[in-house]
């Protein structure tokens, strides 16, 4: 991918969206691009912080593993969306593993020269800093949800969630979430146990919550699921 395609691509962030020719040239000017096969990891927990990533097609898992190998994940990524987000003014490595799911082409800035940028455009500065902040709320969230829900409570918050983030809406309401997320994948977001959410997700689909379509997908009735919480 040359500087143009870069440009383009950059350009349909919403973190860059505002910034005028030059400014964006800035950026472009210390970036690259690279692809990822599926199931390979851009980084490894604990690996020297050295790049921000923008995702320009595919799908990126960001978790974290603890000394016992238990899974936590922190977030699944898509198109238009960047990781990770602790990167910038802060020294260290990763505090976690990034797996792509599906095979990926991201743009890459080195964190180094990308401070630099931020610290001569301070506008570009704010509107990082909101995006962090839209993170921390996220974060907050569902740090509270694990406290103050039950486990079906979290999974429903899970599923809606994920909808709004990943799902197609159709006409009738419903929102279809493609078939990317097994049990164990649904577990590791909220701290709970495969069978625990196989258990939830059958009674749901018995409660007329959710359904499977033929291809596999889950349907959601966002309404129903909403009047729950």
């Amino acid at each position: 991918m040359n500087k143009i395609d870069i440009k383009k691509v950059l350009s349909g962030f919403s973190l860059f969206r505002d910034l005028d020719d030059q400014d964006l040239e800035k950026i472009v000017e210390i970036s690259i691009t690279r692809e990822w096969k599926k199931n390979s990891h851009v980084f490894l927990q604990g690996d020297p912080l050295e790049n921000v990533y923008f995702i320009n097609e595919g799908k990126v898992k960001v978790y974290k593993s603890d000394a016992n190998g238990r899974e936590q994940i922190v977030a699944i990524l898509k198109k238009g969306e960047m990781f990770p987000h602790v990167g910038f003014f802060r020294k260290g490595g990763y505090p976690g593993y990034s797996e792509v799911l599906e095979h990926a082409s991201l743009v890459v800035v080195p964190i180094s020269q990308f401070e630099k940028v931020l610290v001569e455009n301070p506008h570009l500065s704010i509107k990082v800093f909101k995006v962090l902040g839209e993170k921390i709320v996220d974060l907050q969230e569902r740090l509270e949800a694990q406290i103050l829900n039950n486990t079906y409570e979290q999974i429903v918050k899970l599923l809606l969630r994920l909808g709004e983030l990943h799902g197609e809406k159709q006409e009738n309401g419903k929102i279809v979430l493609k078939s990317d997320f097994t049990n164990k994948d649904l577990a590791n977001m909220i701290g709970t146990t495969r069978e625990t959410v196989s258990r939830t997700l059958t009674k749901m689909k018995k409660d007329g919550l959710i359904f499977n379509d033929h291809h596999g997908n889950m349907i959601l009735d966002t309404g129903l699921l909403n009047e729950l919480i």
